[in-house]
């Protein structure tokens, strides 16, 4: 059986804009996401991370290529392939009329769960990143930390089999930050496959199972951490990614 639960199949974005040259996003990315781990997209801004990352989410669509989903084109049933897909954004976007239980709750019915189900899997959820005290809170009395747990908390209420996690700790304290990273680790070992969008190269390091460094619109490396370390003989995964930044600025020259 194939260990593979997406496939990008020579995804390219081009931005036009009247009076302009288009500019190139994405010039022709391909890669498989595998059931189960946790893979990374760093690079500067510009570099593509962001549009790839909303294209896999569906949020924009790729000027040409495909993505396939369980072998099969996600254009062909975006309905089916949303079910399985979660997204948590960098920035906030909960109701603030409403208390944190009726906020997963309306998550809940938009992916069409029944009430029972919906109950089960919020206790779950609630258990799991410790927000029990918060649930009849309105969303301005959390801190930045819980806020960012609930936010993962309410893109898993489907139980999806892929989750998209938009700098999941930005601007965070440090212990804050590792807090989120042992529930991200969690996720993980029970089966979620995360892509993880993040400029912490700390994170991405310790996170990740691989890591897709990103150039102009092209794939530059991606690997494992503990095998780019090795080949590139540094410490840190930081240490490898300001080199292949220095040596891209060469290029350019």
């Amino acid at each position: 059986m194939s260990n593979e639960l997406l496939q990008i199949r020579n995804i390219k974005k081009q931005y036009k804009q009247k009076g302009q040259k288009p500019i190139d996003a994405l010039k022709g990315v391909s890669l498989d996401i595998y059931k189960g781990e946790i893979i990374t997209l760093l690079g500067v801004n510009g570099a593509g991370k962001s549009t790839l990352s909303s294209i896999i989410a569906t949020l924009h669509p790729p000027t040409d290529g495909d993505i396939l989903f369980e072998n099969k084109s996600i254009y062909s049933d975006l309905a089916n392939y949303r079910s399985h897909l979660g997204f948590c954004p960098q920035k906030p976007n909960l109701d603030v009329n409403l208390t944190l239980e009726q906020n997963l709750r309306f998550s809940g019915r938009y992916y069409q769960m029944s009430q029972a189900d919906i109950t089960n899997r919020l206790n779950k959820l609630v258990e799991q990143f410790e927000l029990g005290e918060y649930l009849a809170r309105k969303v301005n009395i959390l801190s930045g930390g819980y806020r960012q747990r609930f936010m993962i908390a309410r893109s898993l209420i489907h139980d999806p089999d892929l989750v998209l996690l938009d700098e999941p700790t930005v601007g965070l304290d440090p212990h804050i930050r590792r807090q989120l990273w042992a529930k991200i680790k969690e996720l993980k070992n029970d089966g979620v496959t995360i892509i993880l969008t993040t400029h912490y190269l700390d994170e991405a390091e310790y996170l990740s199972d691989r890591v897709c460094i990103l150039d102009k619109g092209l794939i530059k490396l991606i690997d494992s951490p503990a095998k780019i370390l090795s080949d590139f003989k540094k410490a840190h995964l930081e240490d490898v990614f300001l080199d292949l930044m220095q040596e891209v600025k060469q290029e350019n020259k």
